[in-house]
Parts: C-alpha cells; structure tokens; sequence
C-alpha cells in the first residue's frame, strides 16, 4: 500500500536527493513539495536530472492533513520555528532532516537504524543524524559498546562539497575547492554533541575525548572517515566484534579488503575496514554524505516506520569508477 508523503525544502541537496529516491519508491505518492525560493517552477528545471520523472511543480503552500509522512529538510534552526506554525495530525510521521531535534527532545527519535531500530519502527517524530555523524558513529560503536577504547581517539574525516548546501559561500564554490583542500571546526564540529550523546547511550561510563578534524575535500560527494585509538587486542577479536555488531546491518558492511570512497558514493551503505597498526586500532568507514548521511538514511527510517524492509527503494549501485 502506498504512503502519501510531502517534502519541505525540496529545493536543496538533501531536498533533492530525497525527489530522486521517493520517485521511484514503490510504497511511495508525492503529495507535493515545498519551496519559498522556488515556487511555481518545474522540479525538474531545479533538479534537471529529474526531467520526465516527476511533473509536479514547486508549492510555498504546506497542507497538513492526509499525508502519512512529512521529510523535513530545512535549514537547521529552523525546523523548530517550523513545525509551531504547522500543526501536522500526531498520526503523521515527521522525519526532519535537521540539527534540531537530535538531541531527542519534543518526542524525536534518533534515527541511527543500526542502534534504535526498535525504537524508530514505532516513532512518529524521526530525528535524522548528521552525516559525518552517522560514518563516525558507525565506525567507532562497537568498539565504544565493548569498551575497548581506554583513551582519547582520533579522527580525520573528509567530506565533499555538496555537505555545505546548495547555497554559494567562500569555501563551497569550484575555485576554492578545485585541487584544495583546508580544515575547519577543528575539534570543535557540531555533529560531535549527537556522537556523544548516542556513546553515552550505548556506554554511560563513556568519556574519552574525541579529537575530529575534518576537511574539506575536492569532489562533490561522499564522506572518509579514518578513526584509531590505542588497543592492546588482537585484530581478529576485534573483527569478529564488529562483525557480530553489524551482523542484522542492511547497509553496514565490513570489508576485510582495503576499501575506497567510490564503493559507498551513490548508495546507502556504510563500509568499513579495520586494521591495527603501532599499538593502535585502526577504522576506516566510507559513506555517500547525501544518502547514508542524509536523505538515503531518512528512506530508510521512513522505512522502518512504516513496516518495510530497510532496503525498500534503495537498491543503489556505486559509481565504481
């Protein structure tokens, strides 16, 4: 049975990643989507890709009533302001796609399927993670959950263009990214408070310090994440450990080969290997920032909502090459 779904903030990356995959979900009717700063014109002249896929246009107008979900991909702070102007029937799943709710408040579910499935398969308010988020939280949880970090960790991780949004700034344009690359918000990054609050969740004694630098990267897409730690185990406990974790996965997978970021860019895996070197064990994850980082992840909880299996129009191939 199909599900009537209405997307606000249509107009962006995530916005228009989530037309991309909604359009071809077979459980799936777009009711409408919602865009200020593109009312009236075609999807498809925003998102030219979508050309003979979808021939709605773009609506400033937000109806309420007799839809089963609602993506919210607006700026964050502002999906607050957002929903208490806009009262949605309590049946109606909201899935935002925001900063502002993933600390759970206002009944939001954290929507990691990888540790809250349980709880996401009956939530009405979906709180969709961060997208360098869900690639450090998925290498590093069950080594947190098993406790085998004693000490800070460090983290590198970089991310492509299309995670600073649609919108033109100094550090987004092709002349500053082409053959560049710089860091920023080093240590300091937002996503660092939701990767601490689901550790402390998973491990209440948890208070190691985490060292993240990220970068921004030189290509459009995707997330690399290289995350290691002092460890005295031996690699195979640990495999066998991670393994065990991801076992019921749908999109995480671990790859006893060394791994790169085409394998993951355009799908909603998560891909991880693991290595230890110099006293020190070493995880590596790839993710697609615009699928499992974002829109790819809110299908997937939209999924779970509503009785699905996880991989229910996501069936995505990589690029390869």
């Amino acid at each position: 049975m199909k599900k009537t779904v209405a997307i606000i903030g249509g107009a962006g990356y995530t916005g228009g990643e989530l037309l991309r995959l909604l359009v071809h979900h077979p459980n799936v009717d777009i009711a409408y989507v919602h865009s200020n700063s593109q009312k009236g014109k075609y999807i498809a002249e925003v998102h030219p890709d979508l050309i003979g896929d979808i021939e709605l246009t773009f609506t400033d107008r937000v109806e309420v009533n007799g839809l089963d979900a609602v993506f919210l991909g607006l700026p964050h702070g502002e999906t607050k302001n957002f929903l208490s102007k806009h009262n949605f029937d309590p049946k109606t799943v909201i899935i935002d796609l925001s900063t502002d709710f993933r600390d759970e408040s206002d009944g939001f579910v954290y929507g990691l399927p990888e540790i809250n499935a349980s709880k996401i398969k009956t939530a009405k308010r979906i709180a969709n993670p961060g997208c360098f988020a869900t690639a450090i939280q998925l290498a590093l949880l069950p080594a947190i959950k098993n406790h085998l970090v004693k000490g800070s960790i460090h983290i590198s991780g970089i991310t492509g263009s299309t995670g600073a949004g649609k919108k033109l700034a100094d550090t987004s344009h092709f002349s500053h990214r082409n053959n560049n690359l710089s860091v920023y918000k080093l240590f300091t990054h937002q996503h660092l408070k939701e990767i601490n609050q689901t550790f402390l969740q998973i491990s209440p004694k948890f208070d190691h310090e985490l060292l993240f630098v990220p970068y921004r990267g030189n290509f459009p897409r995707g997330i690399w994440i290289t995350a290691y730690f002092k460890f005295d185990g031996n690699l195979e406990d640990a495999l066998k450990l991670y393994k065990d974790f991801y076992s019921n996965a749908a999109f995480t997978h671990i790859s006893t080969n060394d791994i790169d970021l085409k394998q993951a860019v355009n799908t909603n895996k998560c891909i991880l290997h693991i290595q230890k070197e110099a006293g020190q064990l070493v995880i590596h994850a790839a993710i697609d920032n615009l699928l499992k980082g974002a829109s790819g992840q809110a299908v997937q909880n939209f999924n779970l909502a509503f009785g699905l299996t996880e991989e229910k129009g996501l069936k995505l191939k990589s690029i390869a090459f």
